[in-house]
C-alpha cells in the first residue's frame, strides 16, 4: 500500500469487520464476547480517527490551506460516530439488545456515508495534494501497518 486512499480504505474494511463481529455476538446474546468485540472495534475505530485527526488532516490542511472544507466535515462526523458508539456501550451495559441494534444500525449508516465521502472525495484529494511524498511513518504506524515500498 503506497497511497492514502488504499491505506485508509483498507483500514475502513478492517473496522467494518470488527463492527460485524461485535454485532453478531450481541445479536446472539453472547454478551461477554460481544462486549469484548465491541471494545476491540471501538479501539480500532478510535485509532483510525486519531490517525486522521492528528496526522493526515493537519498535513492536508497545511498543504492546501483548507481548514473549513472536507476535513472539518469529517471531524464533525467523527464526533457523531463517537456519540453513537457511547450509546452502543450503554446499551450493552444494560444488556438491551433492541437499543443496541438500533444504535448499531445508526452507526452503520453513519460509517457507510462517511467512508464513501472519504474514499471518493477526501482521500483522493489527499493523494493528489500530497503526491510524491511518502506517507508519514507515524500514519502507517498509528494504523499498525507497514508501508509497502
Amino acid at each position: 500500500m503506497n497511497d492514502i486512499t488504499t491505506l485508509m480504505s483498507h483500514d475502513h474494511r478492517s473496522c467494518d469487520e470488527s463492527f460485524a463481529r461485535a454485532e453478531t455476538a450481541i445479536s446472539r446474546g453472547k454478551w461477554d464476547e460481544g462486549t469484548a468485540e465491541l471494545e476491540k472495534f471501538i479501539a480500532e475505530l478510535e485509532t483510525h480517527f486519531t490517525a486522521e485527526e492528528s496526522i493526515l488532516f493537519p498535513r492536508f490542511e497545511s498543504v492546501t490551506g483548507m481548514t473549513e472544507g472536507p476535513t472539518k466535515v469529517m471531524r464533525g462526523e467523527h464526533a457523531d460516530m463517537r456519540d453513537a458508539v457511547e450509546r452502543m456501550r450503554d446499551a450493552v451495559a444494560r444488556r438491551d439488545k433492541d437499543d443496541y441494534a438500533g444504535e448499531a444500525e445508526t452507526l452503520l449508516i453513519l460509517m457507510q456515508q462517511h467512508n464513501m465521502k472519504e474514499e471518493n472525495v477526501l482521500y483522493p484529494m489527499c493523494d493528489a495534494q500530497l503526491a510524491g511524498e511518502n506517507l508519514p511513518p507515524t500514519l502507517t504506524k498509528q494504523l499498525g501497518r507497514e508501508q509497502a515500498a
